[in-house]
């Protein structure tokens, strides 16, 4: 087994734990009423747009996500919320530092031995859902489901559908697909992103990802007998049925939306093993990305 396998399939563990740690984080995470930035790079990022999207629709106040590259730094906020596995990521330590005495900063990372640990102004350690992979599984939905369970959003529901999403079998014919499209709604926008970004890294598939509405203006065009398009989430009235009109094949979300994320997650190690590549090892890319002065 791969580590990104033998991490993927510890999720369900890892999101527990953390669910059951949020309380104790609460003066660190952003409250009710704050306007709030969540800021990351990869990954990270598209689970900062995830996070984002669930504070606001949850009424806990404006909350926005940036890549840490990207971060408007003209803009007012009361807390930024840096989402780094490694601790040592470039753009996320130069903007922490940028904001070092004006604005409070929280970091949420997986490794205490760590630049960041000093930069941010309060950090949340969840080193029980490091990586040894390049390839981030268990320490983005963990972030995520931490972040969800201090709005009140998680269940232990989320816990079953993810073990579901490990032992069930994938839709028949998907591994041989050779184009996948991923599409979200609101919160589950970022986690259509991710997908797609997990099949580029393990298995170098051809992925895109998009708001579900905008798939119809333009996107769809490129679906053939060979594409496989997954809804991360319900799905707008009638795209089923357009997709499907292109010889598409169409998945459904069917569980949770972070669930169906480890579905995908999945995915990419079978397209891997399939075309002979191994996911631990990913063309051109490092576990974090720093950058020489």
């Amino acid at each position: 087994m791969t580590h990104v396998e033998d991490e993927l399939n510890s999720q369900p563990e890892c999101w527990t734990r953390a669910a059951a740690e949020a309380a104790r984080h609460t003066t660190a995470l952003p409250a009710a009423g704050e306007r709030v930035a969540v800021v990351g790079c990869g990954t990270s990022y598209f689970m900062a747009q995830s996070a984002a999207a669930l504070r606001e629709g949850a009424g806990q106040g404006e909350t926005d996500a940036f890549a840490a590259s990207e971060f408007p730094r003209g803009r007012a906020y009361d807390r930024v919320v840096a989402l780094t596995r490694s601790g040592t990521t470039t753009e996320v330590l130069e903007l922490l530092a940028d904001l070092k005495g004006r604005t409070r900063t929280v970091a949420l990372t997986a490794d205490p031995e760590t630049p960041v640990m000093a930069a941010a102004d309060d950090v949340v350690v969840l080193d029980f859902a490091d990586e040894r992979s390049v390839v981030q599984t268990r320490f983005a939905t963990t972030a995520l489901t931490l972040l969800r369970a201090h709005l009140g959003l998680h269940t232990d529901a989320v816990v079953a559908d993810a073990r579901t999403a490990l032992s069930a079998a994938l839709p028949e014919g998907l591994v041989d697909r050779t184009q996948f499209t991923f599409l979200g709604r609101g919160w589950t926008v970022g986690l259509a992103n991710e997908a797609g970004l997990k099949m580029r890294e393990a298995s170098l598939s051809w992925t895109e990802a998009y708001p579900a509405m905008e798939y119809r203006h333009g996107p769809i065009s490129i679906s053939t007998a060979g594409t496989a398009t997954w809804m991360f989430g319900e799905a707008p009235e009638g795209l089923a049925e357009q997709v499907r009109d292109t010889g598409a094949m169409w998945v459904p979300g069917e569980l949770d939306p972070l669930a169906e994320l480890v579905r995908a997650q999945r995915l990419a190690v079978a397209v891997a093993a399939a075309r002979g590549l191994d996911p631990d090892r990913p063309r051109h890319l490092t576990r974090s990305v720093i950058l020489a002065p």
